[in-house]
């Protein structure tokens, strides 16, 4: 039976509708205290009020333009050191499962060093997000490289094809829709990253905002933090998806 894209859009409405009435009801009733789950009504009015501030929109405009950097930086170096590795089958074979290993191991354990050496402001956070976007990057675009068809470059190298011509118009064609996965991938934890170091240690930001918000013990404001986190990464996901299909073709 095929998909329908109607199908699942109303299968996760449905299921955005049953949270948030579950979440008005639980409100409604005191089931849950207050400080653990505020009413909904609560986190509205925190939200309006929220979005008339210019504290809101500064930390939405410093978290966004850390979030940018940190992305751009990992696609430049995650897609560089992917080609320049595959250039020998020996440094894939060597650089691959060590790259590999060092993205199993969380980088949260190593943000109190980004913090000592860029400092406690955005700087460390951007470091931290391009470090941790880097290797899904890398590594699709090293699996993507490293399997391209080997004929289809023996065939540009006899048709007399630079080295320039050949990535652009053989290697980096075949390779795509898995690089594209690896940049997809790179987006979002880029985006966890930030908002992650920014919560645990920053002087601003959303991620501040929540953390502070928790700290003065203001589950309202705290929640409405949240609900734009939560809101910003359904709308970035979807606008992804929408360019992914479309460089795809589909």
């Amino acid at each position: 039976m095929k998909d329908s894209p109607a199908a699942s859009r109303l299968i996760q409405l449905g299921f955005l509708t049953a949270a948030l009435t579950a979440w008005y009801v639980a409100g409604r009733f005191s089931a849950i205290p207050p400080l653990f789950l505020p009413p909904i009504d609560a986190v509205w009015s925190s939200l309006n009020g929220l979005i008339r501030t210019e504290e809101f929109w500064s930390a939405i405009g410093v978290t966004l333009s850390t979030i940018a950097k940190a992305y751009g930086i990992a696609v430049v170096l995650g897609v560089l050191a992917g080609y320049l590795v595959t250039r020998s089958r020996f440094l894939t074979a060597v650089l691959e499962p060590v790259i590999s290993a060092l993205f199993s191991i969380p980088i949260t354990l190593f943000l109190p060093l980004f913090i000592l050496v860029f400092g406690i402001g955005t700087a460390s956070k951007v470091a931290y997000g391009a470090a941790y976007g880097f290797f899904p990057i890398a590594l699709n675009t090293i699996a993507g490289l490293s399997r391209v068809d080997r004929r289809y470059l023996a065939a540009a190298r006899a048709l007399g094809i630079s080295a320039f011509g050949t990535v652009r118009h053989v290697m980096w064609p075949a390779a795509f829709p898995v690089i594209l996965t690896g940049l997809r991938i790179g987006f979002f934890i880029a985006f966890a990253s930030v908002l992650g170091g920014e919560t645990i240690s920053s002087v601003e930001g959303v991620g501040r905002n929540i953390a502070l918000s928790a700290e003065l013990l203001e589950p309202a404001r705290m929640y409405a933090w949240i609900v734009v986190v939560v809101a910003a990464a359904l709308v970035l996901n979807g606008a992804v998806s929408a360019i992914e299909n479309r460089m795809r073709g589909e």
